[in-house]
């Protein structure tokens, strides 16, 4: 049996591989989820993370926090699974506090035999959350990897501390490919008043994409993260200079599928009844039209199943999250995931 799709031609997939008659296509899924303030019920006395512990104004208990790993790698577990059959082979996580979680989240059943690596620094984000990257050991061999610091002051000249930028270059089924997970600064304050933060952050990330393809042209870079911006926004359109039709591409260029999907009234997160997409994956150009038979990119989508989605009262129809108005809830997220499919043609 096959799920069949159209693309170019009709296809149908077999275990994990997109087929069509002579043809095969193996499938690879990257996502990115923000999980919504994962702690452990530890109180860490460098962080302001006293809210979520047993004490705190969260009353983050245990039973709470296995609930959470519960509900999280069931989400992890099944991103993008219609089409490729598994979990996805490359995970960028954000809203993770430290490398313990982490560790708790991929040794659940739900997660246990798929066997992910994890790549995790601590930040200094005044919170204690961090980025992170998962990956399929048996698909991807990792062989380099940073956290690069995002400099920032506030309005008072201070230093405002804030999440690292994730670089992770290795193999993926022997083709190079470089990841960089993100969580730039929220709109506290105002989206106005924070934009400049958030530039910066996109600067720094142009930077790092820059690097790469100065020291190795033609580098396959795929960006992921929660943005806190949409992919319309200044930092996206001016100073990434990120396109979203494929026929607008030159060398060299970044393509952002999520675009197209912004434009059609999808997104990631509710504030307020106006859906914005801040979690977004983009990528280099090469990825669009590959060489010499290497992955391309196929499709990209938000991962919204009908357990993710608020059913009844005030937020009805928003990411079903953990807690609402202050009171716990025991759901997922206030994001969707996001994911992109590659494909390479298998000989």
């Amino acid at each position: 049996m096959g799920i069949f799709f159209t693309f170019i031609v009709s296809l149908f997939i077999i275990n994990g591989t997109l087929a069509q008659e002579s043809k095969t296509y193996k499938i690879r899924t990257v996502a990115f989820y923000n999980l919504e303030n994962l702690f452990d019920t530890v109180n860490d006395s460098l962080t302001f993370d006293d809210d979520r512990t047993p004490m705190g104004k969260d009353n983050w208990t245990n039973e709470r926090y296995v609930q959470k790993i519960d509900n999280m790698s069931k989400v992890l577990s099944e991103i993008g699974s219609l089409e490729a059959q598994t979990s996805p082979d490359i995970i960028g996580l954000c809203e993770v506090e430290n490398r313990h979680v982490i560790t708790d989240l991929i040794n659940h059943l739900n997660l246990r035999e798929k066997d992910y690596g994890i790549i995790h620094f601590d930040s200094p984000d005044e919170r204690g959350i961090d980025v992170a990257l998962l990956y399929k050991k048996t698909v991807f061999i990792p062989s380099s990897f940073s956290s690069l610091r995002l400099m920032l002051t506030d309005h008072e000249d201070f230093r405002d501390y804030t999440r690292d930028q994730l670089v992770v270059g290795g193999l993926m089924d022997g083709e190079e490919i470089h990841f960089i997970v993100n969580h730039w600064p929220s709109r506290s304050g105002g989206e106005a008043r924070s934009k400049p933060n958030r530039i910066a952050a996109a600067r720094l990330n142009k930077k790092i994409i820059d690097s790469i393809s100065k020291f190795n042209p033609g580098a396959k870079i795929i960006s992921m993260g929660d943005f806190n911006d949409d992919p319309v926004d200044h930092s996206f359109k001016n100073i990434l200079k990120t396109k979203g039709k494929v026929d607008a591409l030159k060398p060299n260029d970044l393509f952002n599928p999520m675009e197209k999907l912004y434009k059609k009234g999808v997104g990631s997160l509710a504030y307020r009844d106006k859906w914005n997409l801040f979690d977004q994956i983009y990528f280099t150009e090469n990825l669009v039209n590959p060489i010499n038979g290497n992955y391309r990119f196929w499709k990209a989508g938000v991962f919204n199943a009908h357990y993710l989605v608020t059913k009844k009262g005030q937020f009805k129809g928003y990411p079903f999250r953990t807690y609402a108005g202050g009171n716990y809830i025991g759901g997922y997220s206030d994001h969707f995931p996001v994911y992109i499919h590659l494909i390479k043609k298998i000989d």
